[in-house]
């Protein structure tokens, strides 16, 4: 449906640099030239009117839509509430999908694989993301009856999936995004763990293992467990659940993949079971959905209901009258939105699920002066989830005497519990916030901060420092506040070990690297207890992390009652971003793995300089990319074969080096000062051999007299493939700061 006429007296909204920057990029509508369309007032104007204009097909509502236009315009430019971004992007327009996240079934037919390729095709073009199971699949070799052929198995078909996932562009707005689901019990389960082992397969899906309440009995026990064929349902052979589950924890040290979900804890709160069992989630892992289901997200910023007014600091009025006003909006986007598939519509209106999450948790915590890994905060979460959860069934209970409750609540456990009638089938979800976190201006999720302080380029290169506007604040108070100080928490990224602060800033003030991983996994559990779906939450863990350590996680998420968890070591992948000196300094320690290798261009531009060593002319040829250098040739004339094959290889190596990203001055830092049998002089000084020659040319060129300090960092930041920027792994994927990129769509 489209915008209504926006009113004269309408307010405009206030956006930040960084908010602008994203809106621009990715929300606002524009036209065939790429131009915008619409100013930032007219977005939110959209999207307020149109899902508001759904109030007119109910004639017993409690609001004109023309008055909750406005009620909703200022509710988001306030940063109150903010929906998932289709919601943002889409609401309308003529694509009008609203939907964030799909669950697509893939039976075990050729016909039904290529059905689910088809549509998540569809999904992707329109802006969602998809989930799958590939546990129906029978295992590879297994005999085809119909056809008298052997199967490939789910692997060989997941690739087909991340390949067309590849192909499909999503009008520059979104990425497809894929979660991949087997379960723990399925014969080729020990391929799909080591399906990612290698870095860029499988580039566009997120893994996680589907793990039964059986196979953790009986890793407790130490016992074998069955691999059962799904086709068949017939016992195919039994594993150690041990060895099986030390191999997860192995895979999840090297790379963070795959995660673990708890399926029979899925299926204990799924709302509606008559219609079947929960097999997969969306593609952070946040959103359980039957077949076909789809679910419409939204986040309530906690930073905004901080109030000095209430003894305890919080505004629960005004948080209550957000929580019942967003599930009235997120209903609304039910009827609003238009689905790729007339089976998704269907369902979607069947059960009415909504997902009421929250973001800038760890900004009320700044400002409540409550250290993120306490008691207190603990307790505080679960309080401030219960009013949530409660408080939505509540509005949905409204909508449920004014609309009807969802069709299939007869059903439903509601129903039988004599609850409800409910409107909507599940009310809450903490999902990912990256992007709407940076439009609200506060912390993602219910994530602590990453760093306290961050560089965000602008315009022509310059690059600016933000520090938490929460910390500047309270140094400010503290009068601890200095250039020294804040040039010294851009460096850190923390203030965890800066003695002489105040210990109850240190405290507060703390970064996701700076608390332990039971505490991370214990704020995870305390928000899942009060939410219908589940928490997109990533237990940081630091770069020595050991494989016990997350065999504990594991453990101690299940006894938990998490429905699932994401574990992530510090600089265990190659596409880490590094965002602190301190953290830089523990990558530089232990790199692992093999690193990605840019490839070379057709055409290269660089320079050759002559330098006379002690074993003859060396020609040192640099080729530059973006003014940088990317390879080096050396020769030497008049030498020996060998001498010639060692600067041959010389060359080839700081290639490879360059190219893989290791930044030039550490290059320097490894050849400076080698020495050799022949030096000579030279106007630099001395010159120790070929090795200190081709380092003494780089650092002439490119660091211009600053040298390679002896703690400088190898390993150049991974970068955000739009705008260059940082990418920071929390809530299950890779994020960009700046311009609000997400590998996850």
């Amino acid at each position: 449906m489209k915008s209504s006429k926006m009113p004269a007296d309408l307010r405009d909204p206030v956006i930040s640099d960084n908010a602008a920057t994203v809106l621009s990029k990715r929300y606002l509508n524009k036209g065939e030239d790429g131009q915008p369309l619409e100013d930032f007032k007219a977005m939110f104007w959209r999207v307020a009117s149109s899902i508001a204009n759904e109030e007119k097909k109910y004639k017993k509502s409690s609001y004109k839509a023309e008055e909750l236009s406005k009620i909703f315009y200022e509710m988001m430019t306030d940063y109150k509430f903010l929906p998932n971004s289709p919601t943002l992007m889409n609401a309308g327009t003529d694509l009008g999908q609203l939907a964030a996240c799909f669950v697509l079934p893939v039976g075990d037919s050729m016909e039904e694989i290529f059905d689910a390729i088809k549509f998540a095709a569809l999904i992707h073009k329109s802006g969602g993301g998809t989930g799958f199971s590939f546990s129906r699949l029978r295992a590879k070799d297994s005999r085809v009856g119909s056809t008298g052929g052997i199967a490939s198995g789910p692997i060989s078909f997941l690739k087909i999936f991340n390949t067309a996932t590849e192909q499909v562009k999503q009008g520059g707005t979104r990425r497809g995004a894929n979660m991949g689901i087997l379960r723990i019990d399925h014969p080729d389960i020990i391929d799909f763990i080591k399906a990612k082992e290698r870095d860029g397969d499988l580039n566009n899906f997120n893994l996680s293992v589907g793990l039964t309440e059986r196979f953790m009995q009986a890793v407790e026990n130490d016992e074998e467990y069955p691999l059962i064929a799904p086709h068949s349902g017939s016992e195919k052979g039994r594993l150690k659940a041990r060895e099986v589950f030390s191999l997860l924890v192995q895979k999840a040290w090297e790379s963070g993949d795959p995660g673990i979900i708890f399926l029979d804890r899925i299926n204990r709160d799924n709302p509606t079971p008559d219609q079947g069992e929960i097999e997969s989630t969306n593609p952070c892992g946040e959103q359980p959905l039957l077949p076909y289901e789809a679910c419409n997200l939204g986040s309530i910023n906690l930073d905004k209901f901080y109030s000095q007014k209430s003894q305890d600091g919080i505004d629960w009025e005004g948080l209550k009258q957000t929580v019942h006003l967003s599930v009235r909006f997120l209903d609304n986007v039910i009827d609003c939105s238009r689905y790729p598939l007339e089976k998704i519509t269907e369902m979607v209106h069947k059960n009415r699920k909504i997902g009421l999450g929250v973001m800038g948790w760890a900004d009320l915590l700044f400002q409540l002066e409550i250290a993120y890994d306490s008691h207190k905060a603990l307790n505080l979460a679960g309080e401030i989830m219960e009013f949530i959860q409660k408080e939505s069934r509540s509005a949905s209970k409204i909508l449920g005497s004014e609309r009807g409750p969802f069709p299939a609540y007869e059903q439903s456990v509601y129903a039988a519990q004599n609850m409800g009638p409910y409107r909507n089938a599940t009310t809450t979800t903490i999902a990912p916030t990256g992007t709407l976190s940076i439009i609200a201006g506060c912390s993602s999720g219910v994530e602590p901060l990453f760093a306290l302080s961050f560089t965000r380029q602008v315009m022509d290169g310059e690059r600016l420092v933000e520090v938490n506007p929460h910390l500047e604040q309270a140094l400010k108070d503290a009068q601890s506040h200095s250039s020294k100080i804040m040039d010294e928490i851009a460096q850190k990224g923390s203030i965890r070990d800066m003695q002489y602060l105040d210990d109850s800033l240190r405290e507060v003030f703390v970064t996701a690297m700076d608390i332990s991983p039971e505490s991370h996994l214990k704020m995870q559990a305390a928000f899942q207890k009060y939410t219908d779906n589940a928490v997109s939450k990533t237990v940081n863990l630091s770069h020595e992390a050991t494989r016990e350590d997350i065999w504990s996680i594991y453990q101690m998420a299940y006894e938990l009652g998490c429905k699932g968890v994401t574990v992530y070591r510090d600089g265990c992948k190659n596409a880490q971003v590094l965002c602190t000196g301190d953290g830089e300094k523990a990558r530089e320690k232990g790199q692992q793995g093999l690193m990605s290798v840019r490839e070379r261009p057709d055409v290269v531009y660089g320079f050759t300089q002559k330098v006379r060593t002690g074993l003859g002319e060396l020609y040192l040829t640099v080729n530059e990319v973006d003014g940088k250098p990317f390879e080096v040739f050396a020769t030497i004339g008049r030498s020996g074969r060998s001498i010639t094959a060692k600067a041959e290889a010389i060359g080839r190596l700081v290639s490879l080096a360059l190219r893989s990203g290791i930044d030039v001055r550490a290059v320097v830092k490894q050849l400076k000062g080698i020495g050799g049998e022949h030096p000579v002089f030279q106007k630099k000084g001395l010159l120790l051999s070929i090795p200190d020659a081709v380092g003494w040319v780089l650092e002439s060129r490119y660091l211009q007299g600053n040298k390679a300090s002896s703690d400088y960092v190898g390993l150049q930041k991974p970068a955000c493939p739009d705008c260059g920027d940082e990418l920071v792994f929390q809530e299950g994927c890779f994020v960009c700061g700046s311009c609000g990129y997400t590998k996850c769509g």
